[in-house]
């Protein structure tokens, strides 16, 4: 707004707010400028302005004071609010702090764990491998008891079949046990001179065909004990020989053989150059009288058979 202004006869602009500003009231209501208020004893209004100047001071004071209680207050219970949402979070930190603690450990006893259970699974590999021997250490000697046992048995068999009158794996026939080479083995054959020798070490001789019965015997026990297709060379070597006298047969206890009755058709004959000085016997179903035959004696190899008197 713009000071009020008039204008003078010749157009001049006067103005009034300077002067104006320079005019005060005075208690008795009149316009008074300031040199007159300063004149007339104006210092009294000046206190009461100072008075109300305090006061209002006062006032403020107060209201500052109401303020900052107010203040106080809301902080403190912003304070408040604050410690309890911090000692919330402490709370929880830790319990996590707990937490991750026991996790921690449980980590730990679980690594503790696995490691202990691979060591046990590598012990228990290297028990299972030892025990793997053991046990085919043990099948071997079930094995060979097995075997043991088959071998007592038959020994038992054959005790009692022989009464305990003869060895095992001797045959009992009358008063006599009999030794049949291929029951010990069914590859080992021997010249008529080293199974001969085979027999005296067994305490016994080859065997003495001197009875009808004994014959038979003899015929039936090696029907079943071939190891060739070809028939002479399933014989056994019996105890007869015309080493000294061609065509003297003498049985080895010096008892000379009087009939051909047992030999084969067309035997002895002494084939050969060396000649056929040793009797052998073998298998006949057909004809089991004409079991016999010459061979010779120090290039043939038989299997034989033994004989001694039962105990």
């Amino acid at each position: 707004m713009e000071n009020p202004q008039s204008r003078t006869d010749d157009g001049q602009r006067v103005s009034f707010m300077p002067e104006f500003s320079k005019l005060f009231f005075s208690t008795e209501g009149q316009f008074r400028t300031r040199s007159e208020l300063f004149e007339r004893g104006g210092y009294g209004s000046n206190r009461l302005v100072l008075l109300c100047l305090g006061l209002l001071n006062v006032v403020l004071l107060i209201v500052a004071v109401v303020i900052g209680i107010n203040c106080a207050k809301v902080k403190e219970g912003s304070i408040q609010v604050s410690h309890s949402a911090a000692a919330q979070l402490i709370n929880e930190l830790n319990f996590l702090r707990s937490n991750h603690s026991d996790v921690i450990k449980a980590k730990e006893e679980a690594k503790n764990t696995l490691d202990s259970a691979i060591k046990n699974h590598a012990q228990l590999k290297v028990q299972i491998e030892q025990q793997k021997t053991i046990n085919e250490n043990y099948q071997k000697q079930i094995e060979a008891l097995q075997a043991e046992k088959s071998t007592l048995q038959s020994n038992i068999s054959a005790l009692e079949g022989t009464c305990g009158k003869c060895l095992p794996r001797w045959i009992l026939f009358n008063s006599s046990c009999y030794f049949f080479s291929y029951t010990e083995s069914t590859t080992v054959k021997k010249n008529w001179a080293e199974s001969r020798a085979d027999c005296i070490s067994r305490g016994a001789d080859l065997t003495v065909i001197d009875r009808q019965e004994e014959q038979t015997f003899v015929s039936d026990a090696i029907e079943n004990k071939k190891t060739s297709s070809n028939w002479w060379d399933n014989g056994f070597w019996i105890g007869i020989t015309d080493l000294e006298t061609e065509g003297k047969w003498v049985w080895i206890n010096n008892v000379t053989e009087v009939e051909n009755r047992y030999w084969m058709n067309g035997e002895p004959n002494n084939n050969g150059p060396e000649g056929e000085n040793c009797g052998v016997a073998v298998a006949s179903s057909s004809t089991p009288w004409k079991t016999r035959f010459d061979g010779r004696c120090h290039w043939k190899v038989l299997h034989w058979i033994c004989e001694m008197p039962s105990r």
